[in-house]
């Protein structure tokens, strides 16, 4: 499902060009758990972003079912994203004024869906993720382990075939991200949803079929 094929990508600053990726190739097959490793600066969460389109490499190609992503207008990439690829991320991106039925609500509402079946829709995520009966509570009242449900909860809103989490348990206590990662676990057997996790945690990392190993923009080794 997903394909990397000798992936590049540079940052410059003013004269000076940083490597983030230095030919990193990687398949990724429909319904696998990949966890991606490596130290701070090895260049995971720029392959999470260049998977999910929200960057684009410098050299190189990225495929979805395929499709390369490059070859894809602005317009359908925003498509890809937002109802082919869920995102979870460290630092939720909840929007506070919103009550939790209403976060998970969002995306739908801005792809055009009436506000009755959106709050349905997102009623029944939030009933899956465990917090229908925090559905209108606002973030400020909740704990950073429901706030992650929500945020997975909205990452499923479309149905996602692929869900890249980027350190989802990095802001969370080890019993609640133990619950997170079981979550992620079950959505991902049961809804044969491709998962792609960027973490730093060992135990975490154990909850993957497979571990990718990054260091210096290049794949390490894979186990």
């Amino acid at each position: 499902m997903i394909r990397a094929i000798d992936l590049h990508k540079i940052y410059r600053q003013g004269k000076s060009e940083i490597a983030a990726l230095a030919g990193v190739s990687l398949d990724i097959h429909t319904g696998e758990f990949v966890v991606i490793m490596g130290p701070s600066g090895s260049g995971k969460s720029t392959l999470l972003h260049l998977i999910g389109g929200l960057d684009r490499p410098t050299r190189g190609e990225v495929l979805i079912d395929g499709r390369i992503i490059s070859q894809m207008s602005d317009n359908e990439v925003t498509l890809l994203r937002r109802r082919q690829i869920g995102f979870v991320f460290q630092f939720f991106n909840l929007l506070p004024t919103l009550t939790a039925v209403e976060n998970v609500m969002l995306p739908l509402i801005l792809d055009g869906r009436a506000t009755a079946a959106a709050r349905t829709q997102a009623e029944g995520l939030l009933e899956r993720v465990g917090l229908a009966a925090r559905s209108d509570h606002l973030p400020e009242e909740l704990s950073g382990g429901e706030i992650q449900r929500i945020a997975i909860a909205r990452g499923l809103a479309f149905n996602p075939p692929i869900l890249l989490a980027d350190e989802p348990t990095g802001n969370l206590d080890s019993k609640t991200g133990e619950e997170i990662l079981k979550l992620m676990r079950r959505i991902n057997r049961e809804a044969g949803c491709t998962v792609v996790m960027v973490t730093h945690n060992r135990e975490a990392a154990e909850y993957g079929d497979r571990i990718i190993h990054l260091r210096d923009g290049a794949v390490e080794e894979e186990r």
